[in-house]
């Protein structure tokens, strides 16, 4: 019987898989190099929720702060939810028959709250406590991002561990005043390190138990 393949085909073939190989090995460094895709951290995700709702009209637009929709962000673990009465209390005059505020309207007279999507949902082995960031100087668009921008709320950040330790492990360089905590846009001044230094100190935050494993995981 003829020969199929001449002497070099063996040869080609192993160069053809170690080129494959190499390729599988470079796509995983670069991957681990500069994060996750987007399709697996979700960011940039915004979510169907049951209204609308823009953040960008009624924070930039309107100037609302953000603790008159999350009332408990400042003194509770979970930053809340609006209750439709808080909604009602400008819809009852403004906008008080438009098509995209049905559900709202329906939900007030039924009493029955609106089932709002979350856009950051940590895993139920992770702990953490919003008032305690807000505590800490950590500012509402470090974590979320420019919420003010968004005409529909969307994912800005990973939530990855690692990218929760960069904080975690120098403060100084991401905490702010907390008048500042909720201002959107919030420019530091030049030396930002040195502030953030005086107020990890003033604010009494412990930098020697941040990366212990038991402050996020108890």
């Amino acid at each position: 019987m003829a020969q199929l393949f001449d002497q070099t085909a063996d040869t080609y073939l192993r160069l053809a898989l170690l080129a494959v190989l190499l390729f599988l090995i470079g796509l995983a460094t670069v991957m681990s190099t500069y994060g996750e895709p987007r399709y697996i951290t979700a960011v940039g995700w915004a979510p169907d929720q049951p209204v609308p709702f823009s953040h960008a009209h009624h924070v930039d637009g309107l100037g609302i702060d953000c603790r008159y929709c999350h009332s408990t962000v400042a003194r509770s673990s979970s930053a809340g939810f609006p209750a439709t009465h808080t909604c009602m209390s400008c819809h009852s005059q403004v906008w008080t028959q438009a098509d995209a505020l049905e559900p709202v309207r329906q939900s007030y007279e039924r009493g029955e709250p609106l089932r709002w999507r979350r856009v950051y949902d940590l895993p139920e082995f992770v702990f953490f406590k919003h008032n305690v960031h807000v505590s800490a100087g950590v500012g509402c668009e470090t974590c979320h991002g420019r919420v003010d921008q968004m005409p529909l709320t969307r994912q800005a950040t990973s939530l990855q561990m690692e990218w929760c330790l960069e904080c975690h492990r120098q403060p100084e360089k991401f905490i702010r005043p907390r008048d500042e905590v909720y201002t959107m846009g919030w420019q530091p001044p030049k030396d930002r390190e040195k502030m953030g230094r005086r107020l990890v100190e003033e604010y009494g935050i412990d930098t020697e138990i941040l990366t212990n494993c038991s402050i996020c995981h108890h």
